[in-house]
């Protein structure tokens, strides 16, 4: 080609030819014009009116080349639309697989236009839209080549856009590795797909082909079942997998169970559990020895599913009269295993167990609060109480309460309504004690019946607390409570407690029982109403928030508007463009705290979308609206947007935390701290590091709260900075002058770093990438305890324990060692504190001088004094030990290191805590007795036995785990008192005074 270039120096005879009448020159002309077109496009462009006349000449029968030409002329010329059309035009002479720019370019614009027709149409609902056939016989080409080339995710990108769902099968089907091509596939649906309603077509085609696999991938169909919110689908796969006869597919059961109870959608797996068949009771059933050799599962069976054990008792009852059939018994006590999973109370019996065992919280951290804070300040006081509850949340340790009694007891008022309530906190999750640990403080029937109605109230908040999303046994009792009552603190409590009860569960009677309070119209019980009305409509978009906007308009109270804005929030969770119109009604309102609500509606029903449309219109809010608290939460809202993609959210609200306007500061410390929760992301930490030390107390407050979410189960060792933070948080608690609402987030942010006995993460997505609906909720709600104080204890309903529990097919933990590939020191617990913390850091240095080395120089004191402050200065990497162990104890340290380095792998042994940093170090042995039905770091993971005739060793029994919290109770509770005494003995402080300026 580049000859005949040099052999033609101009178009300019070519051109001429187009003019002849002989079709055989046009022809000519045409085919070496398209050779030549690179070259001589500018003087071929003079001429574009003659060769589009021979493309619209009907009779001349090389119109085709006559389009190509036009084309590409106009490709060089910038006019892509016009490009494209004549391209085609062109028909086959187009040739899709072309290596050249303008094939390139044109393709990508031809998908592109394609891709929004389509997308058009289907928003508008319109099936009578009419696509260019031409236009879709090039997509459809340029499919079949990547299929045909084997370029398989390329085509699932282009038949996803292209909403060409058929090709989007076929690309799936042929590919070389169907099961990871289908993961590729739903990673794209749930990243790039905006509109809900399409990616739930794309995960339906998934299922189906999934279904029609020779070796169906159960575990993944159920997570999409899930997602679509088909019970009926994945209640058949459990009937199919627990009536096989191999045993692996009854353990593959249990697993998918498990995993569907760590998404947290009680609705749906209560549906799942009831569409379960029975064991057949015209077949018999089992006979008596099975019923003795499973006495302590059906024991540890909790009210919640009372009705399902006595109609399996009732089949064995039935199959004992006669001969057994063993198919019939073995579902049958397979069923009532996978009940127990489903209603999620075997999961939570075993998180209660591992959470209690090993308990690893820090009374010393407490007790220095407490003995820091003075006792008139109220709100400091019952942030202790709140950090103790979150420190110690569902590990059922209350050993500080127990010792502070007549501390606690100062708690009067709505402050004594949190601190019973915090009991259902460190209690949560206790179902079968719920009640009678709660009895000493719940209404006693009749209505003088002389209890604090505070504490009954927050007794009944507690229940809530401890049975949230999983209140079947407990909502009954609430009811009755809710009906009995008039006093507003009492209401309150039953409120808050059934919605966290009932959450997601859409009952029409609850709510309206919920809504005659409601409306009653009194501020406090109507808060809460609001709220709850949310919580148990959760997702729902049921027509009943438009009932409770309507309200909103109608009362004077602010209180009960922002209950109820919270909670027509809440309906719209995970709706996306369906909630739009409410979304749009809500943020046009005039009144602010409306707006506020729709910020919330914004963040929780487009949670974890990173969708582009909330941003924007999130940002837009964030610098535009008149009002503070819309601001704060537009920005706050944010974080809920991006949790599922954290690294974007310190670079999003990077400016705002800038902003001159400190509620904008405060909403996007929150936003980082609820989006990176848990990360020990960098730059989420840079980011908060400058608002700790902000000029405004409540920012600084948000900053430290913030930094506790993100640094959560993040060990010293990967990141220094975490030390820095808790001294930090140590010097605000017990600098006096710190004023009350900095000095509140810092003891709020030392019971979330140590959340849950140093075994709790904050999760919003669960391991499957299913969002978490009660952690999101809880987190959202939490968020409102700017207004009121009480709803943090919202935050622990976002806690998930980061432990691997192995489970056998009796759903027992045996023991099991598998290995951590990575320094013990990089995920250990924090060491805990000593006793010459809490004095060092209210006195000199030299407190902290062993007895020895005073005893040998007194008069070398002062040169140890001025060494010591030396010392300190350099190493403040290594200020941690030497302030925490004193001079004895480093020298001891550094003489062990010397003896042995750290190994480069640790063992653990079922059950363990894995935080989610060491997942990716976990490796399961080769030769073990036990081998995982998923390879899943963490989590609950039912192992395979390959020596099922040897006896087991179990690790959490029912036994031990009745003695193993006391030995943790006396670890950590005993010796802190025991240690604390020797505080206690030094001579006493001053009298406390007045302190008048």
């Amino acid at each position: 080609m580049a000859t005949a270039a040099t052999m033609v120096s101009s178009a300019g005879g070519l051109l001429a030819m187009l003019n002849e009448n002989h079709p055989a020159l046009k022809l000519h002309a045409l085919s070496n014009l398209n050779t030549f077109v690179d070259y001589f496009w500018p003087e071929i462009s003079t001429s574009v009116p003659i060769i589009e006349s021979l493309y619209e000449d009907e009779e001349f029968d090389q119109r085709q080349l006559a389009a190509l030409l036009v084309s590409k002329v106009f490709y060089y010329l910038g006019e892509l639309n016009d490009s494209l059309s004549y391209a085609l035009g062109a028909g086959p002479l187009f040739d899709v697989s072309e290596d050249s720019d303008y094939v390139r370019t044109l393709l990508a614009k031809a998908i592109d236009e394609y891709a929004g027709l389509k997308t058009r149409a289907a928003e508008a609902n319109d099936e009578s839209a009419v696509v260019d056939p031409r236009l879709e016989a090039i997509v459809e080409r340029m499919l079949d080549k990547c299929i045909a080339d084997a370029k398989y995710h390329q085509a699932i990108g282009m038949a996803i856009e292209c909403r060409r769902l058929d090709k989007l099968e076929e690309a799936v089907v042929r590919s070389d590795n169907v099961h990871a091509t289908i993961n590729y596939c739903i990673d794209v649906s749930h990243s790039f797909v905006n509109r809900r309603e399409y990616r739930r077509e794309i995960l339906r085609l998934l299922v189906k082909v999934y279904q029609q696999l020779p070796s169906p991938d159960y575990l993944s169909i159920c997570q999409r079942l899930m997602f679509l919110d088909e019970p009926e689908g994945v209640a058949s796969i459990l009937e199919r997998l627990l009536r096989s006869e191999n045993l692996d597919d009854a353990l593959l059961a249990f697993q998918i169970s498990f995993d569907l109870v760590e998404n947290e959608y009680q609705a749906f797996l209560l549906k799942v559990r009831d569409l379960l068949p029975s064991a057949k009771k015209s077949q018999p059933s089992e006979p008596t020895q099975s019923e003795s050799a499973q006495p302590d599962s059906v024991q540890s069976r909790d009210v919640v599913i009372s009705e399902d054990v006595q109609m399996a008792d009732g089949t064995q009852a039935d199959g004992n009269a006669t001969v057994s059939d063993p198919h019939e018994a073995v579902y049958a006590e397979r069923l009532t295993k996978a009940r127990g999973i489903l209603s999620g109370e075997t999961f939570i019996q075993l998180t209660l167990q591992f959470l209690y065992s090993h308990n690893k919280s820090d009374l010393l951290i407490l007790k220095t609060i407490k003995q820091s804070v003075e006792m008139r300040n109220s709100v400091c006081h019952s942030a202790t109480i709140y950090a103790n509850a979150i420190m110690h949340a569902g590990t059922t340790v209350d050993t500080f309460l127990r010792e502070n009694l007549d501390w606690l007891s100062r708690a009067t008022n709505w402050a004594k309504f949190s601190a019973t309530a915090g009991l259902g906190v460190i209690h949560r999750g206790h179902l079968q004690q719920g009640r009678s640990l709660m009895a000493p403080y719940l209404p006693q029937g009749g209505a003088g019946s002389g209890g604090s109605p505070y504490s009954e109230g927050g007794a009944l908040y507690a229940l809530g607390l401890i049975h949230a999303n999983h209140g079947e046994g407990i909502k009954q009792f609430l009811r009755d409570s809710l009906h009995n009552t008039n006093v507003e603190v009492i209401q309150h409590g039953a409120c808050l407690g059934l919605g966290l009860a009932a959450i997601g569960t859409a009952d029409d009677d609850i709510f309206d029982e919920i809504k005659n309070v409601l409306y009653t119209d009194s501020a406090v019980a109507g808060e809460a109403a609001g709220i709850s009305m949310g919580l148990l409509m959760v997702g729902t978009a049921s027509e009943k928030a438009a009932e409770m906007l309507a309200y909103a308009h109608e009362t004077q109270h602010e209180k009960i508007i922002r209950g109820l804005a919270l909670g027509i929030a809440l309906t719209v969770y995970g709706r996306e463009e369906e909630a739009d119109t409410l979304i749009e009604q809500m943020t046009r309102d005039q009144d602010p705290i409306l707006r506020y609500g729709g910020m919330y509606a914004l963040a929780l029903a487009y949670r974890g979308t990173a969708n582009n449309k909330a941003i924007r219109k999130l940002l837009h809010f964030a610098v535009s609206d008149v009002s503070d608290d819309v601001r704060r939460t537009a920005v706050l809202a944010l974080g809920f947007v991006l949790y599922s993609d954290p690294e974007q959210t310190p670079r999003i609200v990077s400016l705002l935390s800038e902003s001159y306007n400190p509620h904008v500061r405060y909403g996007a410390a929150l936003a980082v701290g609820i989006s990176c929760a848990g990360t020990g992301l960098s730059e989420a930490i840079s980011l908060l590091m400058p608002l700790t030390s902000d000029v405004v107390d409540f920012v600084r407050q948000g900053a430290l709260i913030a930094m506790a979410m993100v640094m959560v189960q993040i060990s010293e060792a990967s990141d220094s900075r975490v030390g820095a933070f808790r001294r930090q948080l140590e010097k605000i608690i017990l600098d006096k002058h710190e004023d009350t609402m900095s000095k509140m987030g810092a003891i709020l942010a030392s019971g979330i770093l140590d959340a849950g006995g140093r075994n709790v993460t904050i999760k919003l997505l669960s391991k499957t990438k299913h969002d978490k609906i009660t952690a999101v909720v809880g987190l959202a709600v939490f968020s409102q305890f700017w207004y009121w104080y009480p709803l943090i204890y919202f935050i622990s309903l976002a806690f998930s324990p980061t432990a691997f529990i192995g489970l056998n097919y009796d759903l027992k933990v045996p023991k099991f060692d598998f290995v951590s590939q990575a320094k013990p020191s990089l995920f250990e617990y924090p060491k805990p504190t000593t006793v010459p913390t809490t004095t060092s850091s209210v006195k000199l240095p030299t407190a902290v001088l062993s007895t020895s080395v005073r005893a040998k120089a007194r008069a070398s004191k002062k040169e140890a004094e001025k060494a010591n402050a030396e010392k300190a200065e350099p190493s403040s990497g290594k200020g941690k030990t030497s302030d925490k162990d004193g001079e004895s104890m480093q020298i001891e340290i550094a003489t062990e290191k010397k003896a042995e380095p750290e190994p480069s792998f640790e063992t653990l042994t079922n059950p363990a805590r894995v935080v989610p940093a060491q997942e990716k170090f976990i490796k399961f042995l080769e030769d073990g007795r036990y081998v995982p039905v998923k390879s899943a770091p963490s989590g609950f993971v039912l192992l395979k036995d390959l020596s099922p005739s040897e006896p087991e060793v179990l690790a959490l029994t029912d036994a031990l785990s009745s003695t193993a919290p006391n030995a943790t109770a006396s670890t950590t509770g005993q010796q802190g008192p025991a240690s604390a005494m020797a505080v206690d003995e030094e001579p006493a402080p001053p009298q406390s005074f007045e302190y008048t300026s």
